[in-house]
């Protein structure tokens, strides 16, 4: 075959596989295609902090403390007190000072968010690998650690966004037009309102 021949052969099929593709495309730019909803799904795990989102599933302050054992000690030392990885107990009443400490017990403004992280980003090394009873357990132990939940308490779906965390009216409204936040308007400074 000549190789003009050749070369007009190669760009008809390099045109083939463009227009055959092209059709397959979606979007903008003509490359990729739209997520199905089971993809979208496995994805959109996020939970809000009224609860939103939660899912099924159930935890102990005691599992929690056998799971934290097993698999967050390591970095947050053996009863939260952090290591090579934050500390998760204490720090109430140090917010307003020239030292604060940000914990779950002292920062953190709505239990489900706790949840939510939890379960996206922990352990460090196999993220989104704990079951959300694990989770939930781990919940539950951190904010017993806390003194927020007692030793007999079980998280859930229901219970867990009942929890008053008490940092959660010291922020401020967020300025984004999809966050929903309404703004501290009195008594601010005052923890646990």
């Amino acid at each position: 075959m000549p190789r003009m021949h050749r070369a007009l052969a190669t760009a008809l099929g390099v045109a083939l596989i463009v227009y055959t593709t092209g059709a397959q495309a979606q979007g903008q730019y003509g490359v990729g295609r739209r997520a199905t909803p089971a993809e979208i799904a496995g994805w959109n795990i996020d939970i809000g902090r009224d609860g939103s989102g939660l899912p099924p599933g159930s935890g102990t302050v005691s599992r929690g403390r056998e799971v934290f054992a097993q698999q967050c000690a390591a970095c947050h030392g053996e009863n939260g007190e952090g290591g090579i990885g934050d500390k998760l107990v204490g720090g109430q009443g140090t917010l307003s000072t020239s030292k604060p400490v940000r914990t779950v017990g002292s920062y953190w403004p709505y239990a489900p968010t706790l949840f939510d992280y939890i379960r996206r980003a922990m352990p460090q090394n196999a993220p989104e690998s704990l079951s959300n009873d694990d989770v939930y357990a781990v919940s539950a132990y951190i904010l017993n650690l806390n003194g927020l939940v007692p030793n007999d308490t079980t998280l859930d779906a229901k219970s867990l966004p009942s929890i008053k965390m008490p940092n959660r009216k010291m922020f401020v409204a967020d300025p984004r037009p999809d966050v929903k936040t309404p703004a501290c308007i009195k008594d601010c400074s005052v923890s646990g309102h």
